[in-house]
């Protein structure tokens, strides 16, 4: 008997969890990502601020389904969806057919049509924006140990953040706690207290999305921490000398970008309706109109809830999802009919919204109670250790966690690259 096949596009949260959720179906699936490992994306930014290894949120695709038989690990970027002969093709010219089709790719930095901010202002979505991050970061202030010039050590002692979304708060939060807590105590020239960190939002409140009450507390938990926060504020320009708002010009070497988010144009070529961030829009079994054999999920998709709320591109909607789908598609197989869930819908359950701001700080809240402070922090932590996948992975951040906190001490400080050939030619100590 010839097993239906599913080909899965993409190994982060939705397409993991839908794998997963089909460990024992009657199914042949082929899993393809052009990377080899899942990634924890809600701790990349620790790793951006030596915080973290990425070896430490990250695992090989192969290794978590090294012993699900069914399932065929695939490192490839697929290029093509050809969905009347159901196949999909890679960069290489391989080419997989499919009975069911699952888009999980999700997102890329959006810079709202200046591309050209991209080189001076990185986003962060891989272990490769992260390791980039982090060097930058820990050259900056290397190189300003060695300059002479009190107006250019400035320059690098300068932290802009773009975006004022979880991700924003949390390297915001992070990048100060670094200078306060680990660089003030290993450089003899510099002042690390004359250090900035200043965090740009468009909206009126950091946190949009969090309830006005938590965006106040997490507003005045990063002014205790140094950070100038600046909101109702709209970049117009990025350079490789700084930030320009308005008639304003921040001059700094370090600007990080977590402002908007876009999809891969291989969305595209399902030839279906997309919303303006270029997320496909999907019919309640997160199927795209007259294809239901092909599913898109995680940030990939524009879902509508029946109460007309678009659900967030988020790891808990990602997960959840997937784990529907994979139901979906095992119910349909075994019982060679369509899936009761087709009709009943995706259902969303909201377990709540955390963000950290830095130790023994958070923000947050669950079916409508908020929380703050220590005990945010907490259940942050106990969350985040939870959804890693592996006990040694969970260890291992567990351990990092309590030496950095207990000490002060980050483990991941490694520059790879040299120092001298970017500095002026009359520097000298």
């Amino acid at each position: 008997m010839n097993k239906k096949r599913l080909v899965v596009i993409g190994g982060g949260f939705s397409g993991l969890n839908l794998v997963r959720t089909l460990k024992k179906a009657p199914m042949d699936i082929v899993l393809i990502d052009k990377k080899n490992h899942h990634l924890f994306q809600p701790l990349l930014y620790q790793a951006a601020t030596a915080t973290l290894s990425p070896r430490d949120i990250s695992i090989a695709l192969r290794e978590v389904f090294a012993k699900q038989k069914n399932t065929t690990v695939i490192m490839g970027e697929v290029t093509q969806i050809d969905k009347k002969k159901k196949k999909v093709l890679l960069g290489n010219g391989d080419r997989f057919t499919y009975d069911y089709l699952a888009v999980g790719i999700g997102a890329k930095h959006s810079y709202f049509g200046h591309d050209e901010w991209e080189p001076f202002a990185p986003g962060i979505k891989t272990i490769t924006d992260a390791l980039k991050i982090r060097e930058h970061i820990l050259m900056s202030f290397e190189k300003a140990e060695r300059l002479d010039s009190i107006h250019e050590t400035h320059k690098y002692l300068t932290f802009v953040i773009v975006g004022a979304g979880p991700t924003g708060v949390e390297f915001a939060g992070t990048i100060s706690e670094l200078i306060q807590k680990t660089m003030h105590r290993n450089f003899r020239s510099i002042r690390t207290e004359k250090a900035r960190v200043i965090l740009i939002e468009a909206a009126d409140r950091v946190l949009p999305t969090f309830h006005p009450k938590l965006a106040e507390r997490t507003a005045a938990d990063l002014e205790k921490l140094g950070v100038t926060v600046l909101t109702r504020t709209f970049v117009t320009n990025i350079n490789a000398e700084g930030v320009e708002i308005g008639d304003q010009f921040i001059e700094a070497k370090n600007v990080i970008w977590a402002a908007g988010n876009t999809v891969s144009p291989l969305l595209l070529q399902l030839e279906t309706e997309c919303d303006k961030s270029g997320r496909a829009v999907v019919r309640s079994d997160l199927s795209i109109p007259n294809h239901p054999e092909i599913f898109v999920l995680g940030d990939a998709a524009h879902y509508k809830t029946p109460q007309r709320i678009i659900l967030p591109a988020v790891a808990t909607v990602a997960l959840q999802e997937g784990r529907f789908v994979g139901k979906l598609l095992r119910d349909e197989v075994e019982r060679k009919k369509p899936s009761p869930l087709r009709t009943r819908g995706f259902v969303f359950r909201d377990k709540g919204s955390l963000a950290t701001i830095g130790a023994y700080k958070a923000v947050g809240s669950i079916k409508g109670v908020r929380f703050t402070g220590l005990l945010a922090w907490l259940i942050w932590g106990f969350v985040h250790i939870g959804y890693l996948i592996g006990f040694r992975h969970r260890l291992t951040v567990m351990i990092e966690w309590f030496i950095h906190h207990m000490t002060g001490i980050r483990s991941s400080r490694i520059i790879h690259g040299t120092i001298d050939e970017d500095l002026p030619k009359s520097q000298s100590q």
